[in-house]
């Protein structure tokens, strides 16, 4: 075991919420964490003020020294720095940029990603939006080994968790962060003593989770209701889920299939309850929309304040 007289020196580069257990966590486990690399601070908020990102705050929380280099591939000034650590490992946990072949070669052990799919499934930017889209039951978190390729490196350790059919990509995000935060931990304690294998993975069994794009929230009344179901649970918070109504913008916030024969496209008004045709003879129902510069509602509101007609059609 590693333990505080003898911890390893890490480097940790990582950006969003998801990665800040993992720091956390590398920190309570005893481990030096000599430097912190994160994205530079970004607009946000309606008055558009510069923000660090959730790892930087929380670095600086536990008085970590912080850099946020604009790029990485060729900053000398930046390699030297990681250079004079001479760092045992090199953590990534969603840092958001692309790790140069030098970075890659200079730490003993690696640099070492957690991953928030079951690889070699769900390579990619949106691993956890993906797996909910496509409906899975279940996903997990991997440690791997960071090589050339895109999340194609040695699996190191692997952790399972479901989803609940109500889950969304909100849920699972932190649940996947809490389960990898000590699976990275371990995967450094087992790496330090050597009772950890790397495993190749089969990329015959890869599939892609690219980066989400607008359009993935189009609704396509041509897939089965459940299938628009699984994608409006995956794609939260962006880009969601839409069509229009009236040429007029209409997102989805809340959707269940329900027994309805319906054209697809083709809405239904039965008792204030908003119904559309879907995919393979099923049918949603549409329990809370969002028309176009207009506030969330039940469909409820929706009807009374729209009166749709049955037999309109949403736009696919």
């Amino acid at each position: 075991m590693v333990g505080a007289a003898q911890p390893l020196h890490l480097i940790f580069c990582g950006t969003p919420r998801f990665a800040v257990p993992t720091l956390e966590k590398l920190v309570e486990a005893g481990f030096s964490v000599d430097l912190v690399v994160t994205q530079p601070d970004r607009p946000r908020g309606r008055g558009l003020e510069l923000a660090p990102s959730p790892v930087k705050a929380c670095a600086l929380e536990l008085g970590l020294p912080v850099i946020q280099p604009q790029a990485i591939k060729q900053n000398a000034e930046f390699r030297a720095r990681l250079e004079a650590i001479h760092p045992d490992a090199i953590i990534v946990v969603g840092y958001g940029r692309i790790i140069p072949q030098w970075m890659i070669d200079l730490p003993r052990f690696g640099n070492l990603n957690l991953h928030a799919s079951l690889l070699p499934k769900y390579r990619g930017a949106a691993p956890i939006q993906w797996a909910v889209a496509n409906g899975e039951s279940i996903t997990g978190v991997t440690t791997m080994r960071i090589d050339a390729g895109l999340d194609t490196g040695d699996i190191l350790l692997q952790e399972q968790l479901l989803i609940a059919p109500d889950d969304t990509a909100e849920t699972v995000a932190p649940r996947l962060a809490a389960i990898g935060a000590p699976l990275m931990v371990e995967t450094l304690r087992r790496l330090a003593v050597g009772t950890i294998t790397p495993r190749p993975q089969d990329h015959s069994q890869a599939t892609l989770a690219p980066i989400l794009r607008k359009e993935d929230g189009r609704i396509d009344f041509q897939r089965t209701a459940q299938e628009i179901c699984n994608r409006l649970r995956g794609f939260q918070p962006w880009p969601g889920a839409f069509t229009s109504f009236r040429k007029k913008n209409l997102q989805v916030w809340a959707a269940q299939p329900t027994d309805s024969k319906l054209a697809s496209a083709e809405l239904a008004i039965s008792n204030n309850r908003l119904i559309v045709g879907c995919g393979g003879g099923s049918a949603l129902e549409l329990i809370e929309v969002q028309p176009e510069g207009k506030k969330r509602m039940p469909a409820r509101d929706f009807i009374h304040g729209y009166r749709p007609q049955s037999g309109e059609k949403l736009v696919n």
